[in-house]
């Protein structure tokens, strides 16, 4: 009876042995997720020289490249260069002049008019015995007058429109920039320079926009995450 206890005793003793737990390695931490802009914002913000390729070999087309040069130049902001391996990036663009006629007519009428109008009538008689004598009158008379001046004018005026698309490349051909600009002439100015000067201040517009966005929309580092 004795053995069976303690059989009995050494079995509950082996069943209720403590289990040692061994705790498990902490995650090793995340790295920083980097939020980035399309290449081409930062990019954009870096181009100072500038290659302008030809924009086709007609007049025209001649003409635009030569007042997107001069615009880029005019800025102080730009290098332009004829060194295409040199260039930050390559100025690409289409242009487009026509010229058409409007007709302009104007016309204006005044008239004026007057009527008059009269009558009179008259009868005298005399009887006597029996005998006697009757006279008489009538006039009478109408008048109408009509007066009427007119002008008129048409005249024809040349009106020149340009448009322009032009895009940045950067090396590997990937457009980071790109505008399309239309005109129909300023004040000072021919419709072709007026759209060449377009275009450039809206690049310019564009780069001091996110040149005030910060860095911190270009490679800023999220939080990183527990």
């Amino acid at each position: 009876m004795l053995v069976v206890m303690f059989v009995a005793c050494a079995m509950v003793q082996a069943t209720s042995t403590t289990v040692q737990t061994v705790p498990l390695p902490a995650p090793a931490p995340q790295a920083a997720q980097r939020v980035s802009t399309p290449g081409g914002a930062s990019e954009l913000i870096n181009v100072k020289r500038i290659y302008v390729d030809s924009f086709g070999e007609d007049l025209i087309s001649k003409e635009m490249q030569s007042m997107i040069v001069s615009s880029l130049v005019e800025t102080k902001r730009f290098k332009v260069t004829e060194n295409r391996e040199r260039a930050d990036a390559v100025l690409k663009g289409v242009a487009l002049e026509k010229t058409s006629q409007e007709l302009h007519a104007f016309g204006e009428s005044t008239a004026v008019g007057t009527a008059r109008g009269g009558g009179h009538g008259e009868i005298n008689g005399n009887v006597v015995n029996g005998n006697g004598t009757i006279s008489g009158s009538s006039s009478g008379g109408f008048a109408a007058e009509h007066m009427g001046t007119s002008d008129s004018s048409v005249n024809t005026e040349t009106v020149n429109e340009a448009r322009v698309a032009i895009r940045l490349v950067n090396a590997d051909g990937d457009v980071i920039w790109t505008t399309t600009q239309e005109s129909k002439g300023a004040k000072y100015k021919g419709a072709s320079a007026d759209v060449a000067d377009k275009c450039v201040k809206q690049l310019v517009h564009d780069i001091d926009k996110l040149g005030h966005a910060g860095p911190a929309g270009n490679d800023a580092p999220a939080a990183t995450k527990p």
